[in-house]
């Protein structure tokens, strides 16, 4: 993501449309991305990146520089990922599809052999998908957003050590959950 000018912030948090809809078009697709990989579905990560613009929109006033702007909005992105990937969660488990409901059989599906990378990219969105959203959100944000540790605690307004702890057992789970996997096709 490149940098947003100091102005243009300020011009923003004055009102001025024009600079709020420059930092959207420099910022939004970073935040679709960043929720993406944290919630894993393409229309819920559209829903984040909307709440997340109208959080901007409403605190960019509040916003005083005492972080980066990048920080910050990681901080919201993931903030807002969170919620609305446990607020989805809870809705889920009590909603039951009409296939299921009904033992819906559709006809037989066309089997594709996928590639490697796209089979090795899938099976790591599984594991990711078994984290909590705390863990998952740390992953993300170290393994594949590239964060530091102190970078990560920012954006998540917590403390390093738990960065740590969190980041220690989220691998100790995806090192046990690939060791189950592979015993599984072994068997």
């Amino acid at each position: 993501m490149q940098e947003i000018p100091h102005t243009t912030l300020q011009e923003a948090a004055a009102g001025d449309k024009q600079a709020f809809e420059q930092i959207y078009n420099i910022t939004s697709g970073f935040v679709y991305t960043v929720a993406y990989r944290i919630i894993n579905d393409p229309e819920k990560a559209c829903d984040v990146t909307q709440e997340v613009f109208i959080k901007i929109y409403k605190h960019l006033k509040s916003f005083q520089f005492r972080s980066s702007f990048k920080t910050w909005l990681y901080r919201i992105t993931v903030n807002t990922a969170i919620s609305i990937a446990q607020h989805h969660q809870r809705h889920d488990k009590k909603v039951v599809s009409y296939d299921d409901a009904i033992d819906y059989k559709s006809a037989p599906e066309i089997k594709t052999e996928p590639s490697a990378a796209v089979e090795s990219k899938e099976r790591m969105q599984r594991l990711l998908d078994m984290l909590n959203p705390d863990q998952r959100v740390c992953v993300v944000l170290r393994e594949i957003e590239g964060l530091s540790y102190k970078e990560i605690a920012a954006t998540l307004n917590t403390n390093l050590n738990t960065v740590r702890t969190r980041l220690m057992r989220a691998r100790q789970m995806l090192i046990n959950l690939s060791k189950k996997e592979v015993i599984g096709h072994e068997l």
